[in-house]
């Protein structure tokens, strides 16, 4: 599906029109990290298939002691888009991928996009429900799933017209033998792997499909500006919608984020990129996956972040980059027993999707010998658009300066038309090649935050005069838990259905651990009652585990104004008074 050539040249280059007066950040740059990218022109699977050719024998995919090469991905991924076209898949369709990661995701990534075909990425943490609104808004056509997760799917297919088929692939599929054994008779059955599909010639295993079509390279389907992924978000309203992100969206973010780790990649190319960070978000996807494949690196693949596995890996495969979040940093540095495991072959980890404290990034430091530096970015953006230097200045609550070929400003709440200037507060705006064409079928939010070639992205801010930035609030009620965005109205949703709920309201407390914690404020109705136990474990039915609220507060009445809108900044300033007083 082509996008608006329109919006494509109003946010395609940030050097565009910008002044180096309004790049002061430029000049505390690394030796080696150019002001601009080249982006390459091709689609994304071109650069699997250039990778396939440049490195054969590399190995690109890491996974529970197996490994693949960048040639069998390659066939795998050409494997998989005969798949599609075998079962009706057309150029701008949508093919949902619910799986953990693992090589069935990367091969089937670059698959569907080799088919012509957009990827939705579906969190395998979602219930029925979230899965059934997902796939049904994008109008997904096919879904690869995990095994396990395929009980789900099969009754949210129930209300779903648009799904003509279903894939199912078994974790175990890329175990090493002695591995795949020890699973099946230990795990596949008692975690819910072993599955009976129907036989109704629409749900069917992914291996024999694959055994059974092509490896052979299709002509070339689409252009870089053609649509690639529709991430979900939840944007700069709390509202789920996909940003549409093209070919050259995303790989002008891998090449940016390779540009900028520059100086701490291998001479010979073979670096490692530890994968605990889900790839089905955007923050992996680009700074893993894209990553790996754009340099020739191998990608280590976890499917969910477990400490002693990761120290493990950090210990015997001696990764050279770990992407994350604040609180994979924080285990690692509380680990018991860390003084048994190697973990110094770190060079850079890049930390994103929640604020980083600084006496984590001290610690993780000292311990590795690696750089620990806080990113910031959004779906929309592809999404890295702001990173500390790794061995430069840094500054303390900063989310350090933009990209190479970005360019970002502070404009004025009320209007959004005016730039303010250094100290100020207002809203973050970015401008640059990684910028989402809009979302998914909703042109008039679109228009709200894509604004004469700017991105507003509903983000407080300040910018110093050396051109670092800093996070002052968010416009948006985003609640960010263990650095997975949860957005209040999915947790308050579900709790409207719940017999005895009149009202409820969710936010986000400080938490030591997690960065947030979700608290949800409860008003029954007459004559109903309802314990806390009882709210968590309906609440556990109804959404996935980390939107379940840690804290439940019932309550006679919720502040609100005068139209009727819940105040929810009243709830956290009497939070943050209550923690005051130590009451």
């Amino acid at each position: 599906m082509s996008v608006d050539e329109k919006t494509a040249a109003a946010t395609g280059n940030a050097a565009e029109g910008a002044s180096p007066a309004d790049r002061p950040w430029l000049k505390f740059y690394e030796p080696g990290v150019p002001h601009d990218v080249e982006i390459p022109n091709q689609t994304l699977p071109e650069l699997l298939a250039d990778a396939a050719k440049r490195w054969p024998e590399r190995v690109a995919v890491g996974f529970q002691g197996a490994s693949l090469t960048y040639a069998e991905i390659d066939a795998l991924a050409w494997r998989f888009a005969h798949v599609l076209l075998r079962l009706g898949v057309s150029p701008g369709d949508r093919v949902a991928l619910l799986l953990p990661n693992s090589p069935q995701f990367v091969f089937a990534y670059y698959g569907v996009m080799r088919a012509g075909a957009i990827v939705v990425p579906t969190s395998p943490l979602y219930v029925q429900r979230e899965i059934e609104h997902q796939l049904a808004d994008a109008g997904v056509k096919v879904a690869l799933v995990l095994s396990a997760l395929y009980p789900r799917v099969a009754e949210a297919r129930r209300n779903l017209p648009d799904l003509e088929h279903v894939i199912v692939t078994n974790i175990k599929e890329y175990f090493p033998p002695l591995i795949k054994v020890l699973f099946t008779v230990a795990k596949e059955r008692k975690d819910g792997h072993n599955q009976t599909l129907p036989k109704d010639g629409r749900t069917h295993w992914l291996q024999p499909l694959l055994q059974a079509g092509s490896s052979a390279p299709l002509p070339a389907r689409g252009t870089p500006h053609d649509l690639a992924v529709l991430q979900y978000t939840g944007g700069t309203t709390g509202l789920a919608k996909a940003a549409m992100l093209s070919h050259r969206n995303l790989l002008a973010n891998a090449a940016q984020a390779r540009a900028w780790f520059t100086n701490v990649t291998r001479p010979d190319g073979r670096d490692t990129i530890l994968a605990a960070i889900p790839l089905f978000h955007i923050y992996a996807m680009t700074s893993v996956m894209n990553l790996a494949v754009l340099g020739g690196a191998r990608m280590l693949l976890h499917p969910k972040f477990d400490l002693k596995a990761v120290l493990k890996a950090l210990h015997s495969e001696r990764p050279d980059l770990f992407p994350g979040v604040p609180t994979m940093y924080m285990a690692i540095n509380n680990a018991p027993g860390l003084a048994r495991y190697n973990i110094t072959s770190l060079k850079a980890c890049i930390s994103g999707a929640a604020p980083l404290p600084r006496d984590v990034q001290t610690r993780f430091e000292a311990l590795t010998g690696a750089k620990l530096v806080e990113g910031y970015g959004l779906s929309e953006a592809s999404p890295v658009t702001h990173c500390t230097p790794l061995t430069g200045l840094r500054k303390v609550g900063s989310i350090g300066v933009p990209f190479p070929g970005t360019d970002a400003a502070v404009f004025d709440q009320e209007t959004g038309t005016r730039r303010l200037g250094i100290g100020e507060v207002g809203e973050l705006a970015v401008r640059g090649p990684q910028v989402m064409h809009g979302y998914w079928n909703r042109p008039e939010e679109t228009a709200e935050v894509l604004r004469d070639g700017w991105l507003f992205t509903g983000d407080l801010v300040t910018v110093d005069a050396d051109g670092y930035f800093s996070i002052v609030d968010r416009k948006k009620d985003v609640i960010l838990s263990g650095g997975v965005n949860v957005y209040p109205r999915d947790v308050e949703e579900p709790l409207y259905r719940h017999p005895a709920v009149q009202e409820a309201v969710a936010v986000g407390l400080p938490d030591e651990y997690w960065g947030e914690a979700v608290k949800v404020y409860i008003v029954l109705k007459p004559g109903h009652t309802a314990t806390v136990e009882e709210i968590q474990r309906y609440c556990h039915a109804q959404m996935a585990s980390y939107k379940v609220p840690k804290y439940v507060e019932f309550r006679d009445s919720l502040p609100k104004s005068l139209v009727g809108k819940f105040l929810r900044r009243m709830l956290l300033e009497e939070e943050a008074a209550r923690t005051h007083t130590g009451s």
